[in-house]
């Protein structure tokens, strides 16, 4: 298989700590030359850079950015896909699978910070984290149809559980591109704010999470995305798995005496 590496096989996407503590993690798309169309090279940058970080028990928050101007993500490389015979695809795949499931994976609170356009696969990076915010001037789709192929990163899944089937049948039938405050009001996107001003309200964001018991934040997520699609009693058999995960961590136990002698908790994390 052909892929198009960059020069001197820099890294793709960049991990900065933010912070006290570095508890915030900034994973930035960077490659702004191609408005970050995931090429091959992209796709194992953003696996692995997901596999640190999931391995960081330091780690409390992550927000997902980019470094062009224009885009959050235009999707796959097309150039790059034009270029494949069939076999080529079939190896890029699991490559490709890796790096939206690592975000979607992610242990702790997930942001996307979407500014400019975030379309097919972009669009999908950022339905894999748990929250998104988005600049006044983005534009989001879903547009595979349009090209011959469909949502491949997770985009049938996540977008239905996000906002229904019908209005996420729309999107992705129509193949069509919509501004940010459209997509608020579907409930694509969770908060608008003014272009430009979407990194630092996750910033913000994140650093208020980050604040929180990194047992009680793994957990709590933990609890919510298994629980998401079972039924109501196995929901609270995992989420009663998950609070004894916390009950008796030192997490719990400096949390109960921060809040007794009226100070900030300081977090063992365990």
């Amino acid at each position: 298989m052909s892929t198009q590496e960059q020069p001197g096989d820099r890294r793709l996407v960049t991990i900065t700590r933010h912070g006290e503590g570095g508890h915030v993690a900034e994973l930035a798309l960077d490659r702004p030359e191609a408005m970050n169309a995931v090429s091959t090279a992209m796709a194992r940058d953003l696996a692995d850079a997901t596999a640190e970080l999931a391995a960081d028990e330091d780690v409390r928050a992550v927000i997902l950015t980019s470094t062009s101007p224009k885009a959050f993500c235009v999707g796959a490389d097309l150039k790059e896909r034009n270029s494949f015979s069939d076999a080529d695809l079939m190896q890029q795949r699991p490559v490709a699978r890796a790096a939206y499931t690592g975000v979607l994976n992610l242990p702790v609170p997930s942001i996307a910070v979407v500014e400019g356009f975030a379309l097919g696969g972009g669009l999908e990076i950022a339905l894999s984290c748990d929250l998104i915010v988005a600049g006044e001037a983005a534009v989001v789709g879903l547009p595979e149809v349009s090209v011959g192929v469909i949502p491949g990163g997770g985009g049938t899944q996540l977008l239905t559980r996000r906002i229904g089937w019908s209005r996420a049948a729309g999107m992705v039938f129509t193949a069509r591109r919509m501004a940010a405050a459209e997509a608020a009001a579907l409930g694509v996107v969770d908060e608008v704010v003014g272009a430009g001003e979407a990194r630092d309200w996750a910033l913000h964001l994140a650093a208020e999470i980050a604040a929180n018991s990194p047992v009680g934040l793994r957990n709590a997520k933990k609890a919510m995305r298994l629980g998401m699609d079972v039924d109501l009693a196995t929901g609270l058999e995992v989420e009663d798995a998950c609070w004894r995960a916390t009950a008796f961590s030192g997490d719990r136990k400096e949390g109960v005496a921060a809040f007794a002698e009226k100070r900030r908790p300081a977090w063992p994390g365990r």
